[in-house]
């Protein structure tokens, strides 16, 4: 597998011939995502991602995704610390599942079999007994693998959802390419374009039925949480030269790993 999944190098299919020694030590580095200046966002995520990043939706045609801003530059991620560590509050889940990831054998996901696997190449990978185990001494699932199993499973629901809120948002017009420009404290000016938002125009032009579905959907408080989230854009460019204090943010960053709604590690 290549590294089109943003941040993994090698995923393999987890089994017990090949990983029954393995354990994983994961949430104590983001070493792995300090290049991606965006991430996925899946809609279960918004409340909480819309408080402190940027949610805007990027791709194009039927690949179109919300995603977090993370960065404004290529290839640097502001939320990344000198030492590895996450600097905001909320973790997106795509970088919580992390190390893992299902493969899919089919490009119809509704008939699609879905495959756990586990990117070799992370450093919290080994075969020392650091962190968790992913087979016991008998060669079974430990609880951990199987709440693996289950985050990546609810992440895939949450996924579908997503991808139906946004053609949603496409069969009514609704999305528009946009650009931001700003001049960084160094007084040099930068460019962040290849994304969408919501035109709010064309959301008070939509017809009344459109807005019920909207609202029927509970997708409204959704586009309204995109919407309010853009004035986050300033913010997070400030961090170039200035970034938020790892330790202040450890300070108010949730501890609880646990599901999409909260911080942490699956």
């Amino acid at each position: 597998m290549s590294k089109q999944l943003l941040i993994y190098e090698r995923a393999v299919p987890v089994t017990r011939q090949r990983h029954g020694a393995w354990s994983v030590k994961a949430g104590a580095s983001f070493e792995f995502a300090r290049s991606v200046n965006s991430v996925p966002l899946m809609v279960a995520e918004f409340t909480n991602a819309a408080a402190e990043y940027t949610i805007v939706f990027g791709g194009a045609e039927d690949e179109i995704i919300p995603v977090a801003l993370l960065g404004i530059r290529d290839s640097e991620n502001l939320y990344v610390s000198d030492s590895g560590t996450w600097t905001g509050t909320y973790v997106p889940a795509f970088l919580r599942r992390y190390p893992f990831v299902f493969s899919s054998d089919n490009a119809n996901e509704a008939d699609a079999t879905f495959t756990l696997c586990v990117d070799e190449e992370f450093s919290g990978c080994n075969d020392e007994g650091r962190g968790e185990r992913l087979f016991d001494a008998d060669g079974e699932r430990t609880q951990y693998l199987q709440n693996v199993l289950g985050f990546l499973q609810a992440y895939q629901v949450q996924f579908q959802r997503t991808k139906l809120f946004v053609k949603r948002l496409q069969e009514f017009g609704l999305l528009e390419p946009m650009q931001a420009q700003f001049t960084l404290r160094s007084g040099q000016r930068s460019t962040l374009s290849g994304f969408s938002v919501v035109n709010r125009e064309r959301l008070k032009a939509l017809a009344p039925e459109q807005l019920a579905e909207l609202m029927q959907a509970d997708e409204m408080e959704l586009v309204y949480l995109h919407l309010a989230s853009l004035r986050n854009l300033t913010p997070i460019a400030e961090r170039i030269g200035g970034p938020v204090d790892a330790a202040q943010a450890a300070e108010t960053a949730p501890s609880s790993p646990t599901d999409f709604e909260t911080s942490g590690n699956a």
